[in-house]
């Protein structure tokens, strides 16, 4: 996550000339860019967004969630 933040131009040239680039979190997959053009197409095939996560290659992952509670303010 890290480098991709270092890198971001970098990560979004090589999304539009080689294809979607996986980022990943701890040694895990974290988020998928893509191109501009690739999501058009997507969406121009009328693909709903409840298709697209289905379609997902992060989709049956065990993706671990944080949890977060509300901090404590005094009023």
């Amino acid at each position: 996550m890290q480098e991709a933040k270092n890198k971001l131009s970098e990560l979004v040239d090589r999304a539009a000339t080689e294809g979607p680039q996986t980022i990943t979190r701890h040694g895990k997959d974290a988020a998928i860019v893509i191109s501009p053009e690739e999501f058009r197409k997507s969406n121009d095939d009328e693909e709903s967004l409840l298709d697209f996560f289905r379609n997902s290659p992060l989709r049956g992952l065990d993706l671990e969630r944080t949890v977060d509670y509300p901090r404590e303010v005094d009023l």
